[in-house]
């Protein structure tokens, strides 16, 4: 009787890495509160770590995912839809943070 492998769910597969910062609610009517990603859990869940320490598995469909907008301002991205687009993963940095994004480029002095 061999092991069977299971087909595990992976952060890269909906655009995550570990130690993101994304934000959830508890509830419709609560105030949003931040925490880190750890992990991708069996049920297609992802594993996060709130403010407190607390372990939580929330589905996709409640996160939002801390990015970068046009003109460098921090945005929020719900989670679901960075899953739904098509991402060009990291070639040498398999599962590791992404790089941090490029400092904006200064026009020369006149």
């Amino acid at each position: 009787m061999g092991a069977e492998l299971v087909d595990t769910p992976t952060l890269l597969e909906v655009g995550l890495h570990e130690g993101d910062v994304v934000r959830f609610r508890p509830r419709p009517s609560a105030r949003w509160q931040d925490a880190t990603v750890v992990r991708r859990e069996r049920d297609g869940s992802v594993g996060v770590r709130d403010g407190k320490g607390a372990a939580r598995a929330l589905p996709v469909d409640r996160l939002e995912v801390r990015t970068s907008g046009p003109r460098g301002a921090r945005t929020w991205e719900p989670l679901a839809e960075r899953a739904a687009r098509d991402v060009q993963l990291d070639l040498f940095l398999d599962g590791a943070p992404p790089p941090p994004p490029p400092k904006p480029k200064r026009r020369p002095r006149r």
